[in-house]
């Protein structure tokens, strides 16, 4: 079966351990990845079932974590809707920027969903080589992260192109959302358990721009599969969470058609199955809200896996202790992790004390 401690997070059973699971915890800081990109491509890592699973193996076996992760990258549906893409040392390139001239010319859903079938196949192929008792999830970008990538090329910076361009989201939106739910089912159909929703870019948003223009679509996406999808954005707030109903956009132009209303018939925020919250947030206040939010995953500050051993285990018991002394219910949907991915060239020492440590502490509690 699964990971019991997986299932437990997700139903919100109380239990002492938490499950672990870390973003990026397959990638450039693992000597398993770092030894597979010497031989293969970053694109045939991703495209290559095989290869995909045993990426998203490696760290699994090293350090036991509870969750494993399809390997892949949350822009090829950009690239299935027509867009080039192409990976190079700086990062991913896509061309052109997306302008209106250009919608007209992105491919329907049925034609682009071919073009992600090899994520679903990864996805089995992972489940076989992944141990039986742990879990295995999926992932797709979230749709203003995709927009950002496709109309800036990043999602670093100001993102004034973005946040001024209100009316051309809308439109990019009501191609791509269809094909993200498919997208989503290709990985459930592949033994998913879960899909998150990874929207980093929607943090930079005001909570009131994020309500009007995208959280209805993000509905929507939850309402197809009621509490099979996780969502986390950086930087995002509890007022993001939260129905806004300011009309303070931040300055942000005003769309003349706005995102669907997230009502039972195109889906609610409440099918969300879980968040991830970051390095900012009270994981305690977090937890709080659980009841109202599902799981919680998250979140210590990655930064702080570069400290010397010592440093560093001084900082993760800090971080720790606050937790072990809630009662074993108010830590009910809590997975452990980072309040963001993996970074680069992050000690694997210190990644093996993290595990070990939060389990140690957690058992003796």
């Amino acid at each position: 079966m699964p990971s019991e401690r997986f299932q437990n997070a997700l139903r919100r059973a109380p239990q002492a351990v938490p499950p672990i699971w870390l973003m990026r915890q397959a990638g450039r800081y693992h000597h398993h990845y770092r030894a597979l990109r010497e031989r293969h491509s970053f694109l045939e890592l991703c495209r290559n079932p095989e290869l995909a699973a045993q990426v998203a193996l490696g760290p699994v076996l090293e350090f036991d974590f509870d969750v494993a992760i399809l390997f892949s990258d949350l822009l090829f549906p950009l690239e299935a809707l027509g867009m080039s893409l192409s990976y190079e040392e700086s990062g991913p390139v896509l061309s052109p920027k997306l302008e209106e001239a250009r919608l007209g010319r992105l491919r329907p859903v049925e034609d682009a969903l071919p073009r992600l079938e090899f994520q679903r196949d990864a996805m089995r192929a992972t489940r076989e080589v992944i141990p039986r008792d742990k879990s295995v999830i999926g992932f797709v970008g979230g749709p203003w992260t995709l927009f950002v990538y496709a109309m800036e090329g990043s999602h670093k910076g100001d993102l004034i192109r973005s946040k001024t361009s209100a009316e051309l989201y809308r439109a990019f939106a009501d191609r791509l959302v269809p094909l993200l739910i498919e997208n989503v089912r290709l990985q459930l159909e592949g033994g998913a358990e879960v899909v998150m929703v990874f929207d980093t870019a929607a943090g930079e948003l005001s909570p009131a721009w994020f309500h009007r223009v995208v959280a209805g679509d993000l509905a929507a996406m939850f309402g197809a599969f009621p509490g099979r999808l996780g969502y986390y954005a950086r930087g995002i707030q509890p007022a993001h969470l939260r129905e806004s109903r300011s009309s303070d956009d931040g300055g942000a132009q005003e769309p003349r058609r706005r995102a669907p209303s997230p009502d039972p018939r195109n889906g609610r925020w409440t099918d969300c199955a879980g968040i991830g919250v970051d390095w900012r947030w009270d994981l305690r206040e977090a937890l709080r809200q659980g009841s109202e939010i599902g799981f919680v995953q998250g979140n210590f500050d990655p930064a702080l896996l570069f400290l010397p051993p010592e440093e560093f285990r001084e900082q993760l018991r800090l971080y720790l202790d606050p937790l072990v002394a809630l009662p074993i219910e108010a830590r009910s949907g809590w997975i452990c992790g980072l309040g963001h991915g993996v970074l680069p060239r992050t000690p694997e020492e210190n990644v093996a004390t993290f595990v070990r440590t939060v389990r140690e502490v957690f058992h003796e509690s």
